[in-house]
């Protein structure tokens, strides 16, 4: 089983040698941290050309680069620009958009089989699908990526699915009738993997499907979504939630794409 600091080794080592060749900068620390950015030619260095060609055209997509990078304060000259944090190497937002942006993915048979989708689907990223509270108001978390009715969550390097706090938790009006609750795992009274509790539960709301994209290396994350799927009341429900690997994605995809996941982050 690879740990997630052999994972944040590996992707250094792979992004510092591309990097090379890019326009990309260097984090200070044990396991630097590679940024990209926008070369002169309109080009950059953390998507495939023709999937950043198609994000720059739709003014939603385009929206998610400027989301902010947390971590420039380890990096040289700071305070030259602001980072994105979908320039990072190992954001899973990025590796999610490089896929699901790429021309004519979504009409490829072999990844809608994989996925349970109908062809031609557009990619909503960012979706806040509101998940229902017993006070009548709705949580609107972010969930990453929405294709018809498969709502997805994607993880790379992440640490784990976030914790909460028993009250946080308990807002949801469909928790009981959700989950068995004592069967959901908690460390110093808090609930653990949150993201997969409010997936669920966002499964059961809208009656939509609730995947986690991940690599296959994170034996921990996998783990973790079938300790939160095995605590769900309903085998209905169960069917609706799934895990799919980076790896097992990589499969369907063209050449090209397959390359690039390859070569940059070990998705093989």
């Amino acid at each position: 089983m690879r740990t997630l600091s052999s994972l944040r080794s590996e992707l250094s080592y792979r992004n510092t040698a591309r990097a090379a060749t890019l326009a990309a900068e260097i984090s200070y620390g044990a396991i630097p941290s590679v940024v990209y950015s926008e070369t002169e030619t309109g080009e950059h260095g953390n998507f495939l050309p023709a999937s950043y060609r198609r994000i720059l055209q739709q003014e939603s997509w385009r929206a998610r680069l400027a989301k902010v990078y947390t971590g420039s304060r380890f990096l040289p000259r700071k305070a030259d620009r602001t980072r994105g944090e979908l320039e990072c190497a190992n954001s899973s937002d990025a590796l999610l958009m490089n896929i699901f942006c790429y021309p004519g993915i979504l009409r490829r048979k072999a990844v809608c089989s994989l996925l349970g989708i109908e062809p031609g689907l557009r990619p909503t990223f960012g979706l806040r699908p509101g998940i229902p509270l017993k006070n009548g108001a709705a949580d609107r978390s972010e969930i990453d990526l929405r294709l018809g009715n498969l709502l997805i969550e994607a993880k790379l390097t992440e640490g784990d699915f976030q914790t909460a706090r028993y009250d946080l938790v308990h807002r949801y009006r469909d928790l009981d009738e959700v989950f068995a609750v004592d069967q959901l795992p908690r460390i110093n009274q808090k609930f653990c993997s949150y993201q997969l509790i409010r997936g669920a539960l966002a499964a059961h709301a809208h009656a939509a499907c609730f995947a986690v994209f991940c690599d296959q290396r994170r034996q921990d994350l996998i783990e973790a979504c079938f300790e939160v799927m095995s605590a769900v009341t309903s085998a209905e429900l169960r069917c609706r939630l799934s895990v799919v690997t980076w790896q097992e994605i990589s499969i369907a995809l063209p050449r090209k794409v397959r390359t690039f996941l390859g070569e940059k982050y070990g998705i093989v």
